[in-house]
C-alpha cells in the first residue's frame, strides 16, 4: 500500500512538473532576421496565451506534446508541435503584398469577444491599489498587454466590417490587387469610421481615390512590412 502511494505521488509530481513548464523563444521574420513584436501565441491544448515583446521574445506555459499557434497581421500563421522544452526560434513568412490586407481582414473573427473567450486576462489585468502584485507582477503586466491587444483587434474588426472590398469597389473603379493596395493605403482609422458612416465615408473614399490617382505608379503599391 505504501509503495502504491509513493508511486501515485511520483506520478502527480511528474504531471505537475510537465504542467508547470515555461517555454521560451524568439520570433523573427523569415529571410530578414527582423524581430517581430506583438505576435499572438496560443497553446491550443491548455489555452494559455501570450504576446511576443518588443524584442520578439516570449514565454508561455506549455509542455512537450502541446501545439503552439503563432499569429501576426501580415504574416502566415505558424503552427508548432512541441517535441521538447528547448528554447524556440520561430521564423514567420511574410504574406504576399497583394494578399496581405484581404487575408488579415478575412481571418479576423466576425464576432470576436475576448472578454468571453479569455476572462482570466481581464481578471488579471485589473489593478488593486491595495495589492502591489496587481500592478508590478509579470502576470499582471502581460495581462494588460493582452487586454490592449484585444482592444485593438476589436477596433480593427469594426473597421473591417465597414470598410469592405465590396463597398469600396462600388464607389471606385478598382479591383484585384489595385483595390487591395488602395484599401491598405487609405484605410480609415477606427475613430474616423465610428464618427463617419454612410455618406461621409463615401466622400472620404472618393476623395482618397482622387489622391490615389495623383500618385506616381510606383507609390500606388503597398510597401513591404519591413519598410523596403
Amino acid at each position: 500500500m505504501k509503495r502504491n502511494l509513493v508511486f501515485i505521488g511520483l506520478l502527480l509530481m511528474t504531471a505537475g512538473a510537465v504542467k508547470a513548464q515555461t517555454i521560451k523563444g524568439s520570433i523573427y521574420e523569415e529571410g530578414s532576421n527582423q524581430k517581430l513584436t506583438n505576435v499572438f501565441i496560443k497553446d491550443i491544448n491548455n489555452k494559455q496565451i501570450t504576446l511576443a515583446d518588443k524584442d520578439g521574445r516570449f514565454e508561455i506555459k506549455s509542455a512537450q506534446g502541446h501545439t503552439l499557434v503563432f499569429d501576426s497581421p501580415g504574416y502566415v500563421s505558424d503552427t508548432l508541435f512541441l517535441v521538447n522544452e528547448k528554447p524556440l526560434k520561430i521564423e514567420m513568412k511574410q504574406l504576399g503584398v497583394a494578399l496581405r490586407e484581404v487575408t488579415i481582414s478575412t481571418t479576423r473573427k466576425a464576432a470576436f469577444n475576448p472578454q468571453a473567450e479569455y476572462p482570466e486576462v481581464y481578471k488579471n489585468a485589473k489593478i488593486n491599489i491595495l495589492s502591489p502584485s496587481t500592478i508590478f507582477s509579470k502576470e499582471s503586466r502581460n495581462a494588460r498587454r493582452l487586454r490592449r491587444f484585444f482592444s485593438n483587434e476589436q477596433r480593427e474588426n469594426y473597421v473591417d466590417r465597414v470598410f469592405t472590398a465590396s463597398y469600396v469597389s462600388s464607389l471606385v473603379p478598382l479591383k484585384g490587387e489595385e483595390l487591395q493596395n488602395f484599401m491598405a493605403l487609405y484605410r480609415p482609422s477606427y475613430a474616423y469610421v465610428k464618427s463617419n458612416t454612410g455618406p461621409s465615408l463615401a466622400v472620404y473614399i472618393n476623395d482618397s481615390y482622387q489622391k490615389y490617382k495623383a500618385l506616381p505608379p510606383d507609390q500606388r503599391k503597398l510597401p513591404n512590412l519591413n519598410g523596403q
